[in-house]
């Protein structure tokens, strides 16, 4: 039987931790250039060790994808419709996630099955959490 090439070690960079399940061992590892936009920087201000950053930033990112497993709402296609149509503007700011209501009522769009105002209440009762989760399962 062949020898079997050397593993790298730990300290080596092509090293990696052994994977705890088939998911994670598909995982892509490497260095990505990332740029520190100003929610980046206020999330780690102050801290310089770009292993302390890093863990920061993976931290914040797992929390968000449990967040986003947890909430959004239930939405029926016409009202999905309805929400893209507002959300196409693209980047959608804090502010203009919390807006939706109003902006649901102020659109001209409309849709057979559409009941603008049964959809305005639905998101004026929901969480911030839940307005999130639906921009982002819309992909905004």
């Amino acid at each position: 039987m062949p020898a079997l090439p050397p593993q790298p070690e730990r300290g080596d960079p092509t090293w990696l931790p052994p994977a705890l399940n088939p998911e994670a061992q598909t995982r892509d590892v490497g260095k990505t250039p990332i740029f520190f936009g100003p929610p980046l920087a206020v999330l780690t201000q102050g801290q310089k060790n770009t292993l302390m950053i890093s863990g920061k930033i993976n931290r914040t990112a797992e929390r968000y994808l449990e967040l986003m497993k947890h909430h959004g709402l239930a939405l029926s296609e016409p009202e999905r419709q309805c929400l893209a149509h507002i959300c196409q503007i693209g980047f959608m700011s804090p502010l203009e996630i919390r807006e939706l209501p109003l902006e649901v009522s102020l659109s001209a769009f409309e849709c057979e099955g559409l009941d603008k105002a049964a959809l305005e209440q639905k998101l004026a009762a929901a969480s911030f959490a839940d307005l999130v989760a639906v921009v982002e399962s819309l992909g905004f």
